[in-house]
């Protein structure tokens, strides 16, 4: 679980410089060339900044063309959902190391200061094979 979760927060941020490098390298210039291409970027505006076909071709040539998304709510949500599912199995693996959850072995799971073992239900269940 801990090494899903460190490729999921640093595959996370890994993902997201690469997104926003091939964004930054493919913005459309909507303004003149010596003004700020930021300049032409009006808040709400419909129509895209950046060309997806661009940078979805540079990164396909980069590394393999089904490496790249061609559809860009595929690509966010992929950008979104990695490291949340890391972040995810970090927390299932720091919970199974907190309860030491390491599978159904109750064989003398509960003993005394001077060890000898404490009958419960977990006996039982022992006594079942399961």
């Amino acid at each position: 679980f801990h090494i899903l979760g460190v490729a999921g927060v640093f595959g996370g941020s890994l993902f997201s410089a690469m997104h926003g490098s091939l964004v930054t390298s493919s913005l459309l210039a909507e303004s003149a060339g010596d003004i700020s291409l930021n300049v032409g970027y009006k808040f709400g505006q419909e129509d895209e900044t950046y060309s997806i076909s661009a940078a979805h071709g540079y990164f396909g040539r980069l590394i393999f063309q089904y490496a790249s998304f061609n559809n860009s709510r595929s690509l966010h949500f992929f950008l979104a959902s990695w490291p949340v599912i890391g972040i995810w199995f970090t927390a299932l693996g720091v919970s199974t190391m907190a309860f030491n959850l390491n599978g159904l072995n109750f064989n003398q799971s509960i003993l005394d200061s001077s060890g000898h073992l404490i009958l419960s239900w977990a006996d039982i269940v022992n006594r079942a094979d399961l």
